[in-house]
């Protein structure tokens, strides 16, 4: 009979988690000695636990499956719930476990320490941004209930609870047994696809525009393979830029509505029979709409559930959509001319004219067709909006829900997890709040390309509030930080020395390289000027 602790372990594995990311604290060491001695997932520990989750976030979209954020009870666990609510907003598995108080010391009457109102007060908050938990205070009934969770994490592509009190960590259960998917309504699910191929067909101007869920479920080409034999233009929203990057011939572009491209606009909001497959309804993603969508033309999947017009479809999973549109049609050719060359990248002008964010992106582009593409990370920010101008590839950032400071430490879970060296984009405030956590490179070999976008301002925020001075910042020489912190630092202020630096940076290995970009305030990238402009329109209509 396996230890609770370890059949927590295996439990995770089997249900597709690929690591772990942590901070120790009393209450958690049990279970922390268990991880260190099995060595059954690889172990990276962070500095402060805001990291921990962001990239156990990063991670989870990258692989499309779970990943773990381990803390302590109270003091630390608390410190994940900016990053797990921001996961919740947007659909990424991250299971969290908690160390806890053990079942006796609960009992002893004590006050106990890191306790903030009551004990169960933080498994009450963690109520609140996930779609399932457990308290494992029963060896009887705790293989049962992580299964019941860890299912819960895959199948809904949400974050869990788990809470482990520390004296339950050695005692002997049972093995926990994976469970089989919620069941499908065969006739439900074969009426929806039929519903939606009839009237894609009926539709003169079909589109289809995929999100997140579409990468949270592992769907990517099989969505492509439905793009092309049903000879549909494909878009991503804002949020799920990076999508389908591996098939460039389907992908027409990112809809940002008044921000983006016009053509793209005119293809969104003019279709007859808009297909949206794992789209969130997000004023990021609509609200630069140049006018409304139609909904009741469209069709939406999202959330286990698929939405025709009035109809609505329940315990719809998106996966299983997609094979049953796919199994519909599997013998139909593909129509001609369904494929499309995706648009040509900007480049960059190299001289000695000062740099501008939008030039950041053309250098970007620059270095990916010289050396192959980058997954990459992006904070929020102008950064953000940046990454829209670069060339689409893998990538990771809190598009909804907005938080700052993700940047960095997804940068580190996509070392782990995104099959290749990422790229870093950042902002000079988000860096201050997590750019510390470079120093874990050197520790686990990891080697991001970082750059900062260096404009000693919040210019997101200056943009929505011009007159305000509170956004100014102080410049705190983020590449003299790089060398103390085990990576290299790279200064630039010219459009010449960026394309050189990046270069440079692609060139060594071994440690972080930090491209820190001096930008002039109040200058923003040609994307986010467009996102203002669309969104206080929008606002004032």
């Amino acid at each position: 009979m396996p230890t609770l602790g370890r059949a927590l372990i295996d439990a995770l594995k089997a249900h597709g988690a690929r690591e772990i990311f942590g901070i120790p604290g009393d209450f958690v060491l049990p279970f922390f000695k268990v991880i260190e001695e099995s060595g059954t997932l690889p172990f990276y520990t962070l500095s402060h636990e805001p990291a921990v989750g962001f990239a156990a976030d990063a991670a989870a979209r990258f692989h499309g499956t779970i990943s773990v954020a381990v803390a302590t009870w109270g003091a630390g666990a608390f410190n994940l719930v900016n990053p797990v609510a921001g996961a919740y907003a947007e659909r990424s598995p991250v299971v969290v476990v908690s160390g806890a108080p053990g079942v006796a010391e609960r009992a002893a009457g004590w006050q106990l320490h890191h306790m903030s109102r009551a004990v169960d007060t933080q498994s009450r908050i963690f109520r609140e941004i996930t779609c399932d938990q457990a308290i494992l205070d029963d060896p009887a009934r705790a293989p049962a209930d992580i299964a019941r969770v860890l299912r819960s994490a895959r199948e809904y592509s949400l974050p869990v609870y788990i809470e482990l009190p520390r004296d339950m960590v050695g005692v002997p259960v049972a093995d926990v047994k994976l469970l089989p998917p919620s069941p499908v309504d065969p006739a439900g699910l074969a009426e929806c696809a039929g519903e939606i191929l009839g009237r894609l067909a009926a539709a003169e101007r079909p589109v289809l525009m995929v999100d997140i869920e579409t990468r949270r479920y592992g769907v990517e080409d099989k969505v492509a393979a439905l793009a092309r034999a049903l000879g549909l233009p494909v878009v991503t929203t804002f949020m799920g830029r990076g999508l389908l990057s591996a098939h460039p011939d389907v992908v027409r572009g990112t809809y940002l509505g008044a921000a983006g491209e016009a053509g793209i606009t005119e293809l969104v909001e003019n279709s007859d029979g808009l297909l949206l497959l794992g789209v969130i309804l997000s004023d990021t993603n609509f609200a630069v709409s140049r006018r409304k969508i139609d909904m009741r033309r469209a069709m939406l999947a999202i959330n286990r559930e698929v939405r025709i017009g009035h109809h609505a479809y329940a315990h719809i999973p998106l996966d299983g959509l997609v094979d049953a549109l796919l199994a519909r049609i599997a013998d139909r050719p593909a129509p001609a001319g369904a494929a499309r060359a995706p648009r040509p990248a900007s480049t960059l002008t190299v001289d000695d004219a000062a740099i501008g964010p939008s030039d950041i992106a053309a250098a970007i582009n620059d270095l990916f067709a010289r050396h192959g593409p980058m997954p990459i990370a992006a904070d929020m920010g102008d950064c953000l909006f940046t990454a829209m101008e670069i060339a689409n590839t893998d990538l990771v950032a809190p598009g909804y829900y907005a938080g700052m400071g993700y940047g960095v430490p997804a940068g580190l879970g996509a070392c782990v997890a995104a099959g290749g060296r990422p790229l870093i984009l950042v902002g000079d405030g988000a860096f201050q709040m997590t750019g510390f956590e470079l120093g874990n490179c050197r520790r686990y070999g990891w080697d991001p390309i970082v750059v900062v976008f260096n404009n000693a301002s919040w210019e997101m925020l200056r943009v929505f509030q011009p007159e305000s001075g509170f956004n100014d910042l102080d410049d705190w020489r983020f590449s003299e930080l790089a060398g103390p912190l085990g990576g290299e630092g790279h200064r630039v202020r010219s459009r010449r020395e960026l394309a050189a630096a990046l270069e440079r940076a692609h060139a060594t290995r071994g440690k972080f390289q930090l491209v820190e970009v001096m930008l002039r305030r109040g200058e923003t990238s040609d994307t986010l000027a467009r996102f203002v402009a669309g969104f206080k329109a929008a606002r004032d209509r």
